[in-house]
C-alpha cells in the first residue's frame, strides 16, 4: 500500500548521501516548491524554445515550440492539482491532508514534473528519438566493444526522451558535485512517466510500452523508489496526471497549431468529430459549444483566418476544460486502486475517462491534417539526416578525441558540453559511456545549433 507520507517525501538525493545545501535560499518555499524554480532557471529548459513540439523548424512565433508546450503541460498538470488539493484533500489525501499542506506541495510538484517532462527529448522531437535510434541501428557496433557484449544495448537501440531526462537531472546538470539538480525524491519519481530500469524483465516494465530509466542511472532510481514506497514498475500516482496532461496537450493544442499554420481549418476539425464514428455526448458538447462561439465570431467583421483563430481558441477552452474534468473525476475514482496496487498494468487516465473518444478522434485529426502534412515530413527527413550526420561526426570524436593526430576529432570532442565531459571523463570510457556522451551531446543541442554546427563540421572535413 502506498503512503503519501512517503510519496511527498522532501528530502533531496544529497541528504540521503549524507550533506546538506548551505545556500540558505529556500526561506518561505516548502521544499518541494523550490524545485519547480529549479528547473524553470536551469539552462536545458530555455533550450526547449529551440526545440520541436509538432512543426519543425517552425518560423511563426505563435505556433508552439517545445517550451510553450512544457509551460502549457505545467500549467494543465497544476490545475488538476489545486483541484485535488483544495476539493478532494480528504478523498485522495486522507485525513492527514493538513500536515502535508497539499494545498502548496501537490500542485507544485504536478507544475514541476510538467515543466520537465520534456528537457531530454533531441532536437526535432520524436523524429529525432527515431533517427538517432536508427543510427545505433546501423552504425553503434563502432562504438561498443565487442569484449563487453555482441551488441549496441537496448539503451540506445530504443533511446528515449523520457529516460534522458532523469538523467539529466539526475546527473548531467551540475550544480556543483554529482547530483544534478538536486530535486527532491518526490519530484524525481513523479518525473518517472515509465518506471522501469533497461534491461530489466518484461515484467518489472508495470504494463508500460517504454523502459523509463537507463541501465546508467538504476541505482538512482531505485534511491528514489526505495524513499517514496515504490517499486520498479509501480508508478507514482502523479505520473498518471502527467502523462494524462501530456496527452491533452498533444491532442488539442497541437491541432489548434495545426489550423494556426494553414494545413486545415476549424470547420475542418468540426466536420472530423462530428464524422467520428465513435462519437459520444463528451464530442457532442465539444462541438455545440464551439459551433455556438462561432456563430457570435461570425457576426463580427473578422478576416477568414482571424475567424479560424479565435474558433480555435474557443474550441481549445472548451476541449480542454471537459479533458481536465475528465482527468481530475478519472484520478479520484481511481485512487483507491493506485495506492494500493491494483490499478490495471498500464492503467492511463486519459484512455478511462470520459474524453477518451475525444482524445482519440483529435489525435487522429493532428496526424491526417498535421503530422502527414507533405512539408512536415520533409522538414522531419531533413531533420533525421542532420541528425545521423551528426552521430557519425561525434562518434569518431569520442573514438579518437584524444588523438594528437586527429585535430578534426579533438575539435568536435572539445566542443561537447564541459558538463558532459566532466561526467564522462569519471567513467571507465567503454562503449556504453562513449555511446551514452554522444546521445547527452546530441540530445543537449538545439536545432539551430545542430544545423549550423553540422554545416561547420562539413565545412572543416573538406579543408
Amino acid at each position: 500500500m502506498l503512503s503519501w507520507e512517503k510519496l511527498l517525501n522532501p528530502v533531496r538525493r544529497k541528504e540521503l548521501h549524507g550533506s546538506s545545501e548551505i545556500t540558505g535560499t529556500g526561506t518561505g518555499r516548502e521544499e518541494l516548491e523550490r524545485d519547480y524554480d529549479r528547473i524553470l532557471f536551469a539552462s536545458p529548459t530555455r533550450r526547449l524554445a529551440d526545440k520541436t513540439q509538432v512543426f519543425p523548424m517552425e518560423e511563426n512565433d505563435s505556433v508552439r515550440n517545445r517550451l510553450t508546450h512544457s509551460h502549457e503541460v505545467s500549467n494543465l498538470a497544476r490545475s488538476i492539482g489545486v483541484r485535488l488539493a483544495f476539493e478532494h484533500a480528504e478523498e485522495v489525501f486522507g485525513p492527514n491532508h493538513e500536515s502535508l499542506k497539499v494545498k502548496r506541495n501537490v500542485p507544485a510538484v504536478l507544475a514541476a514534473v510538467g515543466l520537465a517532462h520534456d528537457l531530454g527529448n533531441p532536437p526535432f522531437g520524436h523524429q529525432g528519438e527515431l533517427a538517432m535510434q536508427q543510427w545505433f541501428e546501423a552504425s553503434g557496433e563502432k562504438l561498443w566493444e565487442a569484449s563487453e557484449i555482441d551488441q549496441v544495448p537496448s539503451d540506445f537501440l530504443s533511446f528515449d526522451g523520457n529516460a534522458q531526462t532523469f538523467r539529466l537531472l539526475t546527473r548531467l546538470q551540475l550544480l556543483n558535485d554529482e547530483f544534478g539538480l538536486n530535486l527532491t525524491v518526490s519530484t524525481l519519481a513523479a518525473l518517472l512517466k515509465y518506471p522501469s530500469i533497461y534491461g530489466s524483465p518484461e515484467e518489472k516494465k508495470g504494463g508500460y510500452k517504454k523502459y523509463g530509466v537507463f541501465h546508467s542511472e538504476r541505482e538512482i532510481a531505485k534511491e528514489v523508489w526505495e524513499n517514496t514506497g515504490l517499486n520498479e514498475g509501480v508508478r507514482h500516482p502523479f505520473a498518471y496526471i502527467m502523462e494524462a496532461c501530456d496527452d491533452i496537450a498533444y491532442s488539442i493544442i497541437d491541432a489548434e497549431d495545426t489550423v494556426k499554420k494553414g494545413y486545415a481549418s476549424f470547420y475542418d476539425l468540426i466536420d472530423h468529430l462530428d464524422s467520428w464514428p465513435e462519437k459520444d455526448s463528451v464530442i457532442e458538447k465539444v462541438i455545440s459549444e464551439s459551433k455556438k462561439k462561432n456563430l457570435i465570431f461570425k457576426k463580427e467583421k473578422l478576416s477568414s483566418k482571424e475567424l479560424n483563430d479565435m474558433s480555435m481558441q474557443m474550441f481549445r477552452v472548451n476541449a480542454i476544460f471537459h479533458m481536465i474534468n475528465s482527468a481530475t473525476t478519472g484520478f479520484v475514482s481511481n485512487i483507491d486502486k493506485i495506492m494500493s496496487g491494483s490499478i490495471t498494468p498500464g492503467f492511463e487516465l486519459i484512455k478511462n475517462s470520459e474524453s477518451a473518444q475525444l482524445c482519440k478522434a483529435v489525435k487522429d485529426f493532428d496526424r491526417r491534417y498535421g503530422f502527414q502534412n507533405r512539408d512536415v515530413l520533409k522538414l522531419e527527413l531533413q531533420g533525421s539526416n542532420y541528425i545521423k550526420g551528426m552521430m557519425d561526426m561525434l562518434s569518431s570524436a569520442v573514438i579518437n578525441g584524444d588523438d594528437a593526430g586527429r585535430p578534426f576529432e579533438r575539435y568536435i570532442f572539445g566542443e561537447v558540453s564541459e558538463n558532459y565531459r566532466r561526467v564522462y571523463n569519471d567513467t571507465d570510457s567503454s562503449g556504453y559511456a562513449k555511446c551514452q556522451l554522444m546521445c547527452d551531446a546530441l540530445s543537449g543541442m538545439t536545432e539551430t545549433y545542430l544545423i549550423k554546427k553540422y554545416e561547420e563540421y562539413r565545412e572543416l572535413m573538406s579543408v
